[in-house]
Order: structure tokens, then sequence, then C-alpha cells
């Protein structure tokens, strides 16, 4: 294999030849996180016949300008395709290729490059997709997503290198460094400048690359985790997908993927991606994949992978209240989202309802929702919805969470919905589940000062006073009425 350093209008890549005369096709990946982390990476796509082009985006490590996360990654992405076709090894068919940031490159290469067919690739590989400023920034409910948010400036913002343990460091000397009032003099405590931190929060349009998705016209495979915050948003790309071909693996991952497994992946859901990815790129880029939406969903718990697309039969769960019918919501004292510990005493912080154990095996596959009547006594209230599993063994897990910021009169009792994403699980027999409602969901998520200011921008925090009718709370999973066979997930990814 030959390597050798090239530069694209200031941009600095790494490129890596396969073995013998060409030409070959290329694989793109355009990061912000270094391309020199890619090294492994760009070795085994060289050794699976591709030209492997790992490219620093623009303002970060060794290329040049600044550095604006999401605003130049079309246009710079496509001055680098087009570099690419017009080399003599290339054969003129390129990849995009990326994980989490990397993949919203690759997006957009696919859906609003400049010179169209000219800068398009053939074919996108993304997985965990980070689809924009506001979806990484905000729950589609507009509940902001503090913890992940904070951390990624920290290590990445408005600066040309990164400081990945930056966020970790602050809070172990700061520990009430998010509490922070305003969120935006954040970067102060942090002990530097971040002059992009307060306009992230400006953003509030979601949806941009997922409704332009349905125009595409190349195909894609896009993988993500069940323990990924951007799951629903690789689910959603998916379904939109208007390529010939979409395919999608969601394993029990985070968002490191197989890097991150969850406390409920087994031996079958040990994936090598990279041989995968290469020989779904091959079919890809050969016309060799069959039409429509496939792909494979990993059962967490269960070992096995079912077929991209099943879901259950909607199954309201029995619940029981243990307490807080009414509880206060109090931002001073909120429910932390990194403690899944329940006080038994004291004034309630939250509801809690509990379902009897399980008599059987339960496999939850498909969307989880809940319904309630309640009402608080502010004018702004933010409903954290929490779905825990309590093993026979006495151990809690988190299944689920939800976020819904309402705008009402205070003290109007409402009926409303909270959703909680999708669950691929085997719960076991004997696990009951714990239903907790509450008013934060701290800090992962911003807290909601309940004077109906912006939660960034607010200086002033009040207690709110919740009640929830525990007779109209509802709990519906997607349940499978028999127990299913299991599928190769190479098979539904590759045909």
């Amino acid at each position: 294999m030959t390597s050798f350093r090239a530069t694209v209008g200031g941009l600095a890549a790494d490129v890596r030849l396969p073995d013998g005369a060409g030409p070959f096709p290329a694989v793109l990946i355009r990061t912000p996180y270094d391309r020199a982390r890619h090294l492994a990476e760009a070795r085994g796509w060289a050794r699976r016949g591709f030209t492997a082009v790992v490219q620093d985006v623009r303002g970060r490590f060794a290329s040049s300008g600044e550095w604006r996360p999401y605003e130049n990654e079309a246009a710079d992405g496509a001055a680098t395709a087009r570099w690419i076709r017009r080399q003599p090894w290339s054969d003129g068919r390129y990849v995009a290729v990326g994980a989490s940031y990397a993949a919203h490159c690759a997006l957009v290469l696919a859906l609003e490059a400049p010179g169209a067919a000219e800068a398009r690739p053939d074919a996108v590989i993304a997985a965990v997709p980070a689809l924009g400023a506001a979806e990484t920034a905000r729950e589609p409910s507009g509940v902001e997503r503090l913890l992940a948010r904070a951390g990624w400036w920290a290590a990445h913002g408005d600066r040309p290198d990164s400081d990945e343990g930056a966020l970790e460091k602050a809070l172990a000397a700061d520990p009430g460094l998010l509490t922070q009032l305003p969120l935006t003099g954040l970067p102060g405590r942090l002990g530097r400048s971040l002059p992009s931190w307060a306009g992230l929060w400006r953003h509030r349009e979601r949806g941009r690359l997922a409704s332009r998705a349905a125009r595409a016209d190349v195909p894609l495979l896009a993988v993500g985790g069940h323990h990924d915050h951007f799951t629903e948003d690789t689910v959603a790309l998916w379904r939109t997908w208007g390529g010939p071909s979409a395919r999608l693996l969601l394993g029990p991952w985070g968002h490191g993927l197989v890097s991150a497994p969850g406390l409920d992946a087994g031996p079958a859901h040990r994936v090598n991606l990279g041989e995968l990815y290469a020989r779904w790129a091959r079919r890809a880029l050969t016309g060799d994949l069959a039409p429509g939406r496939h792909g494979a969903l990993a059962l967490g718990g269960g070992d096995l992978w079912l077929p991209a697309g099943t879901e259950g039969e909607p199954r309201p769960q029995p619940l029981r209240l243990l307490r807080g019918s009414g509880f206060t919501a109090d931002p001073d004292r909120p429910v932390r989202s990194d403690d899944l510990t329940v006080p038994t005493s004291g004034l309630p912080d939250r509801c809690v309802l509990v379902t009897p154990p399980l008599p059987r095996p339960l496999d939850a596959v498909g969307p989880v929702r809940i319904r309630l009547r309640a009402a608080a006594d502010t004018p702004s209230a933010d409903w954290a919805a929490r779905l825990v599993a309590l093993t026979p063994e006495g151990t809690a897990e988190r299944l689920a969470v939800g976020l819904l910021r309402r705008e009402e009169p205070a003290d109007r009792h409402a009926e409303f919905g909270v959703e909680l994403g999708r669950l691929t699980r085997r719960l076991r027999a004997g696990t009951r589940l714990r239903l907790e409602i509450a008013g934060h969901h701290f800090p992962a998520h911003a807290r909601n000062p309940h004077t109906g200011d912006d939660p960034i921008t607010a200086g002033r925090l009040l207690a709110s006073r919740r009640e929830v009718d525990p007779t109209s709370v509802t709990l519906t999973l997607h349940v499978l009425p028999s127990r299913p066979t299991s599928t190769d997930p190479a098979k539904e990814i590759l045909r």
C-alpha cells in the first residue's frame, strides 16, 4: 500500500492507495476529530481495494480556515469529491463514509453538495449520524441536551484541536459547573473562550437533512445503537431515504457502536463492522443491492437479530402508584439523569409507578409511549418520563427516556402523551418496570426554570408543583406475540 498527504483548498488529507495498478474506487472520510485517528480504518479500506481519503475539516488540526460546525461541510466536501474524481488512481466512483459528525459530512455530500452529480457520492455509510446542530442540541420537543453538548463544545468547540476529557476535568474541579446561571455563561466558568456556545442554542429548526433524504438517489447504509442518543435520527433517516436501496443496522451499542456494547449485548451482537462496510460498499457500487429498505435490529438481552422494520403489537402494561401523585419539581434539587436511586422518604420529587413482575419473558420491539392527565402550577413545565427495569436480582437498569415541554396556563389539568423512543429488548420473567414522571432529567438535559424564560439564558429558577392522576397513566410497549427466530445481519444488509 502507498500513502501520501494531499491538500485540497487548504484542507489536509491523508490518502492510502491499495496495492496494484488501479484505478480504484475511493472512500472519503471527513472528520473534525483528527484524520490521524483513522489510520487503521484507512488501512482496512485499502486492503479491501478502496483508496481511502481521510480529511480534517476546515479549521481543525492540519486544515486551514475557521472552524464553524455544520456550516462549510457541503461546499468543502464537494470540492474534495471533485478533486478525487480527477486523480489518476480514481475510477470515478466514491463512497462517503463517517460516524457522528463525520456522518453529517457524508450526508450533506449526498443531499446538499453544490455541483450535484459531479460532487455527489455513489453511496453513503452514515453511522450514529449527527444530522445537524438543532438535532444534536435538542430533543424533538425542544428540551436542551445539556451534558452531551457541553461535553462536545468543551472538547472541540472554537479550537483547532481537541481536549477529549475537558468537561470531566472541569467537573472534577467544579462539581456544580452545569448549574451555572445563565448557561450562556458556562464558557467563563470553564475558563476558556467559546464564542459559538451561545449561538448553538439559536438553532431550533430540525429535520432539514431528513426531509431532503426523501430525494436521495444513491444507496444508504445507516448504522446505530439502541443506547445512542441519535437512535431516532438514524431510524428516521433510513425510513425516509429515497435512494434505490436503504439498509439499517441497529445493535445493542452506544455512540461508539461495537466498542461501546450495552449490558444487553450478547455474543451474536459482535459484528465486524469494517468487513461489513466494505462488502456493502462493493455491492452498492456495482448495483448488486436489492431495491427497498432492509436491515437488522439486535434484540438486546436475547442474543439474536430481527429484520429491520419488525415491530410488536401495542400492549398496555398494568401500573400501580408507589408514591408522588403530587410532587415538586425543584430545579435546585432536580431529578438526576445519572442516578437511578429513587428516594423513599421526604417530599416526593417525582411520581413513581411500577408494574407487577413479568410472568414470562417479554420481547419489547417498537416505540414506548405513556399517556397521563396532569397539571403544573407554572406556565412552563418539562415532563420527563423514565422507564427502568428492576431485575429479579434487584438491580435497576435504564430502558428508555422521553421529555416533553409544555406551555399552559397554571393548574390546568390536561391529558397528553410522552414518547420514550424505541425499545428492542427481551425482558426476563420476574422483571418489574418502574415508570418515573418528573420535571427534570439533569444534567443530561437543561433545567426548565418554570418562569417561561429560555432555559439557556434564564437567571432565575422557580419550583413547580405537579399533580398526576395515577389512574390516567398508561404505559404502552410494543410486544412480539411469539418468540422470534434470529436472522443473519450480514445477509439482511448485503441482499
